[in-house]
Formats: structure tokens, sequence, C-alpha cells
């Protein structure tokens, strides 16, 4: 079931109007016969506030360049988020590697309750109230990672209603 929930549709994202925010910038030296070879990766989460999701990660001698090549990448690796209101509508944990994040719905007013990586990936998802927690690893590539694998296993109440045979309010217990 986990497996059929993460296969999504592919999103275009040169179709839709995506803001881009960069996570982190490394410099990455590469020890060679004639010395070091100095470059820059760069994490990038892209976003349209409604639901729609990607990041990636692009590496250049530059960090313009590699800020460009990191957009790029993420347009290709967009992902729609089920959104109840400005929330999620479930309690999940992402898990990439060493790292875990856990992500609570939570009620309005609340705000974003993240920090770093994962309130760079919630604002740009349109999420506005939610409570997270990051697990394990401190590093930028897998919190990012934990929390698209979270998001990814975030289910749509209004399909969880239908698959059971029952009303989305019977369902939410509203």
């Amino acid at each position: 079931m986990a497996l059929m929930n993460r296969t999504r549709e592919k999103i275009d994202g040169s179709q839709i109007d995506i803001k881009d925010t960069v996570v982190a910038i490394n410099r990455v030296t590469k020890v060679v016969k004639g010395g070091k070879n100095l470059s820059f990766s760069a994490l990038v989460v892209v976003g349209d506030g409604h639901g729609i999701v990607g990041f990636g990660i692009g590496k250049a001698k530059e960090v313009p360049s590699a800020i460009k090549k990191g957009i790029e990448a993420a347009k290709k690796n967009l992902i729609r988020v089920p959104l109840r209101g400005n929330t999620i509508p479930h309690q999940v944990v992402g898990k990439f590697g060493s790292g875990s994040v856990l992500l609570k719905p939570a009620p309005d007013g609340t705000g974003l309750i993240a920090g770093g990586a994962v309130r760079a990936v919630v604002e740009s998802c349109g999420i506005q109230n939610v409570l997270t927690k990051s697990l394990g690893s401190a590093n930028a590539h897998n919190v990012v990672r934990a929390t698209f694998a979270g998001l990814m296993d975030l289910k749509d109440p209004a399909f969880v209603a239908r698959m059971r045979g029952k009303e989305e309010a019977e369902l939410l217990g509203a």
C-alpha cells in the first residue's frame, strides 16, 4: 500500500508559478593529482504554495550556477501534497537514511513549528499550521528527503473514505 501511494502523477513545472528557496549551499573539494578542485553544491526546494512542492540538488563551479541547476532538478521532481485547509490531513513520520521527521496537523493560528530544512519544505508547499520534529540526522539533505517521504505518505481523506465506502465526514469524526 505504501509503495502504491508513493507513485504520484507527473507534474509539469513549467506550467505553474513556483517560488524557490535555497536550503543549503556546501563547498565541495575534490582532491586530484594537480591539487584541489573546488565546486559548490546547492540544495533547493521549489513550490507553488498550494500543495505542489519539489526539491533538487545542483553542483557547479559557481554558486549561482549550482542554484540554477538545483531549481531545474527540483522542477522535474514535483509532488502534489494533499492538504486539509491549511494543514496536513493526519500525522505522519517520514524516514530517509538516519533522519526522521514527524509531521503533525495543527489547528488554525498555530503557525509553522518547524526548523531549518523542514520549514523550507512546508512553507513552499503552502502548509501554514503544522507541528514538526526532526529526529536523528541534522544533515539538510537527509532532513529534506525525510520530509518528502512523509509528505508522500500522506493520504487524501476523500480518497480513503471512497476506498472504505464511507462518507468523508464520518471518517474524520466530524
